[in-house]
């Protein structure tokens, strides 16, 4: 493996090399739970599902640390997120959390997004969150306000804006912004905010009652669950100031040691350009996609565009993602079928060395910075040799049969999750199924009766890669659905 990923700290594309040979702790910002999750938050967490998934592949340990954030994420407006929702529902915020917690591992489940191995929540590790902020405040990084309030020094840290390659001076200087009372610096950030007697998210603290910021608890479960320095660091590219730049600035400032030493950070994904958000409402929810496309459609949707890089989302783009995944799995049900009376000799053994050079192309492509879209491709060209193959009428033997769906199983299941073990087909009942099979079969009888060969194989293919095979027999023809 010769793994390389583009570290946004650096800006540079590096060789990746863990802490500790054979093992990566990776730490990935998780979502607020106040609402439904959108395609926005799929396009990071399927991207990081398959960084993770290929880590593994490639024989790595990892610790996927994911969290919660269920207090402190405040609107431009000051409200918290979850406060705001619980007073529109008339329910506790805690309701609100676990609601909207449990909606999102559901969508995280439908879409085969692999669990992190731990999910640590905000308001559970408000001591560690706590225990940071006097230590900072001790090593006079952070300072305590007459209300109340702790913030964070940003001149105390003359490195902050390293990741975001924001200048520290301009950010003091430039920001036209009332600064709050008490507060030093436009710049400075939150650790710990004094709570009105109303808050009702509130925790005793030696500043008296309030709660934490948003971004010391990135820093203090990653801590708790990673250590102070860290392999990895993910989330989406919009987070990367002020959020992850307070991440930076705090665990350095505190700990001496670096935080986390590669930055991988994904693009948005967004409509007509434009990010889709819930404050915009742009936005398309998960629950309602898989409404209309498979889960493993979606996920090729996502992983045609490099996790680093936008995508822009689309009626079009999912109907082609779709279309894309009923190629790949026409051959896949293909290969499926002709196991079934499959010879048990080494016929056509001379495909293993095509499976061999698209497993390695498709490494060659993953260990580029995880690049999805050119391994994507790879599958693409196994799956017109594969369909080249099956459909030459040559004898397949057994052998090469269960190598070419353990290649698809492999490269396109496990590591890209694309390619399930079975497929469960739904979404048509068999009535209308067989209306438009029949249609399709007569009006490539009318092709051939024309002597339109082209367009009658044209049918028969395209019938194959969905999984529709047909049969001509004396008394007309017949079709099975693999």
């Amino acid at each position: 493996m010769n793994l390389q990923v583009f570290n946004r700290l650096s800006r540079e594309k590096e060789a990746f090399q863990p802490l500790v040979e054979g093992q990566v702790k990776m730490y990935v910002c998780g979502p607020t739970v106040y609402d439904h999750a959108h395609l926005g938050h799929a396009k990071t967490y399927v991207a990081f599902d398959v960084i993770v998934r290929y880590l593994r592949y490639a024989g790595y340990q990892v610790r996927y640390v994911q969290n919660i954030t269920d207090v402190g994420h405040l609107l431009d407006t000051g409200e918290d997120r979850i406060l705001k929702k619980a007073g529109a529902l008339s329910i506790e915020p805690m309701a609100v959390v676990e609601t909207y917690t449990r909606s999102y591992f559901d969508d995280m489940d439908a879409l085969g997004v692999v669990r992190p191995d731990i999910s640590p929540r905000a308001s559970g590790h408000v001591p560690e969150q706590i225990a940071m902020t006097q230590s900072l405040i001790k090593k006079k990084h952070a300072y305590v306000t007459s209300s109340g309030d702790v913030y964070f020094d940003v001149t105390s840290f003359p490195e902050y804006g390293k990741l975001s390659g924001q200048n520290l001076d301009e950010l003091i200087g430039g920001m036209r912004v009332e600064v709050a009372k008490g507060k030093r610096h436009s710049a400075d950030f939150a650790l710990w905010r004094h709570a009105e007697p109303e808050h009702l998210m509130q925790w005793d603290s030696p500043w008296g009652r309030g709660f934490p910021g948003w971004h010391i608890e990135c820093s203090a479960m990653s801590a708790r669950y990673l250590g102070e320095t860290f392999d990895i660091h993910g989330g989406g590219l919009e987070n990367r100031f002020p959020h992850n730049e307070c991440e930076i600035a705090q665990s350095e400032a505190l700990n001496g040691k670096p935080f986390a030493r590669y930055w991988l950070l994904t693009g948005s994904l967004t409509v007509d350009g434009v990010k889709m958000s819930k404050s915009l409402g742009n936005f398309v929810t998960i629950k309602d996609a898989l409404k209309t496309y498979r889960p493993e459609a979606l996920r090729l949707f996502i992983l045609s565009s490099h996790y680093s890089s936008p995508v822009d989302y689309s009626k079009a783009a999912l109907e082609a993602a779709q279309s894309g995944w009923e190629r790949l799995m026409g051959a896949v049900r293909l290969t499926r079928y002709m196991l079934q009376d499959a010879p048990d000799g080494d016929a056509a053994a001379g495909f293993e060395m095509v499976l061999d050079e698209h497993k390695t192309r498709f490494m060659t492509a993953m260990d580029d910075d995880f690049n999805a879209p050119a391994a994507l491709g790879v599958l693409y060209d196994l799956n017109r040799e594969v369909n080249t193959l099956l459909n030459s009428g040559e004898a397949v033997g057994r052998p090469i049969l269960d190598a070419i769906e353990q290649a698809y199983l492999e490269l396109g299941g496990g590591i890209l999750g694309i390619i399930p073990a079975e497929v469960n087909e739904t979404g048509m009942d068999s009535a209308r199924q067989d209306g438009l099979i029949q249609i399709l079969i007569e009006m490539r009888n009318e092709a051939r009766a024309h002597k339109d060969f082209a367009a009658a194989d044209n049918i028969r293919t395209r019938l194959a890669d969905l999984g529709v095979m047909l049969e001509d027999r004396p008394d007309g023809t017949v079709y099975k659905v693999q």
